[in-house]
């Protein structure tokens, strides 16, 4: 079951079919059926899980090949929900790092489409069908046998409001405040999750950038982070969200009670699985069009509150680059939680060198052991390896190609195999 050693982010690059057939849906402003999508894209995904099955991984997934942006069309099939097209900019927190990412200097509006909720969400498996077709499209490709092992990955249910201005993420005529909007986002995601459940889905990872958006920046190491993994860029994250949020006059109450408030609304949207439904979220810090990343800072300042309260059974935490922080937050990770360590990066062309990952993985260890009275071995039993984020979040533009990609895939496993001797 679920996390095993070796692990994947869920995106993976696109063939050049797949997005040839979908910019002539765009050019030609043609339907997918008009343009063969569904054949080029059953056998893409077909292609991409024998990829990852080859290479050894347990956790398949579709490489997100049904969508062009990490979080689908989950949000959009929604009922209640409204689409917006080139909202204003005044509607959002420009100081989100999503937002300052997208939001081009002197522009007045978000480019492309967001959502709201027009009226209020609720939800219907006539509309909602954009997950169950990916997990079908999976499980085509996956004896029956090993159908729980498929992962699916779902857009934190934070993630249509954390942009937004206070009271903007929904009408005045759907919701009063941000505790009844929170209610119903959490019914329609346990309902989502029902309805993915009798389908034969056991595996859920939520990904969610916004949850690192809280963490703080800390100091670096040159021994745990080498120089030449280091990445620049703007601290979009930490004291510029958090500086951010405390000037803004329209905010209720502070950045930490936002999170309490986002942990609340996780764990009453997974409240009602079974146990062998295995969840996770996914600390992600970006990894936009050109290896762009949104955010920056350690897990310092959230790491105890999210792994004690946040009901989840893994955490897959990015540390490929000084960006993320040290290992110390992980003293903090219960003994019921397992957590995926994010070493390789997606954003790099360059391979990593083995070693160097391996020590960096059983220094993680070490920490995770003297916060929970283990020794090193017992606590690398609730440790795996994965690389920090997907391949391809959003559907091109990337810096890496297919056989940069494999070989990526490749050394997580060998590195797995390794410390692990063996194990999936």
């Amino acid at each position: 079951m679920a996390p095993f050693r070796a692990e994947h982010m869920g995106s993976l690059l696109r063939p050049q079919a797949l997005l040839d057939v979908r910019e002539t849906i765009r050019a030609k402003d043609i339907t997918p059926e008009e343009a063969g999508l569904p054949a080029v894209e059953k056998e893409a995904v077909g292609e991409v899980v024998k990829l990852q099955r080859d290479l050894g991984f347990k956790a398949v997934t579709s490489g997100e090949y049904g969508r062009t942006r990490f979080w689908g069309l989950m949000w959009d099939e929604f009922l209640g929900t409204t689409r917006l097209q080139d909202a204003e900019a005044a509607m959002f927190r420009l100081y989100h790092p999503d937002v300052v990412s997208l939001i081009e200097k002197d522009r007045k509006v978000m480019p492309g489409d967001s959502v709201i909720a027009g009226a209020k969400l609720t939800h219907s498996q006539d509309p909602s069908s954009s997950n169950l077709h990916e997990l079908k499209l999976v499980q085509s490709f996956v004896p029956e046998s090993e159908w729980a092992n498929i992962k699916l990955t779902m857009i934190t249910p934070a993630w249509f409001h954390m942009r937004y201005k206070q009271g903007r993420a929904y009408t005045k005529e759907a919701y009063g405040s941000d505790a009844e909007y929170f209610k119903d986002v959490a019914k329609v995601y346990q309902q989502e999750l029902e309805m993915l459940y009798k389908a034969g889905l056991r595996n859920v990872q939520f990904d969610d950038p916004g949850l690192a958006c809280m963490s703080l920046l800390t100091n670096f190491s040159s021994i745990l982070f080498p120089t030449h993994l280091l990445t620049e860029g703007q601290d979009f994250c930490s004291d510029k969200f958090r500086d951010g949020w405390a000037t803004d006059s329209d905010n209720i109450g502070t950045v930490d009670d936002l999170l309490d408030a986002y942990i609340a609304l996780y764990n009453d949207s997974i409240s009602k699985l079974p146990a062998d439904f295995h969840t996770g979220v996914h600390l992600c810090r970006g990894n936009f069009i050109g290896g762009r990343h949104f955010a920056e800072g350690g897990y310092d300042v959230i790491a105890k509150k999210l792994f004690a309260e946040l009901k989840v059974n893994t955490f897959y935490l990015e540390y490929d680059t000084a960006r993320a922080g040290g290992f110390e937050p992980l003293r903090f990770l219960p003994r019921d939680r397992h957590v995926v360590i994010g070493a390789i990066s997606t954003k790099l062309r360059e391979l990593e060198d083995k070693d160097e990952i391996k020590q960096r993985i059983y220094k993680a260890a070490e920490y995770i052991a003297e916060g929970s009275g283990q020794t090193r071995e017992e606590a690398l039993k609730r440790v795996s390896i994965s690389p920090q984020c997907g391949f391809s979040t959003h559907e091109s533009g990337y810096p890496l190609t297919l056989e940069d990609e494999k070989k990526k895939l490749a050394l997580v496993r060998e590195i797995a195999d390794e410390i692990w001797g063996g194990e999936p």
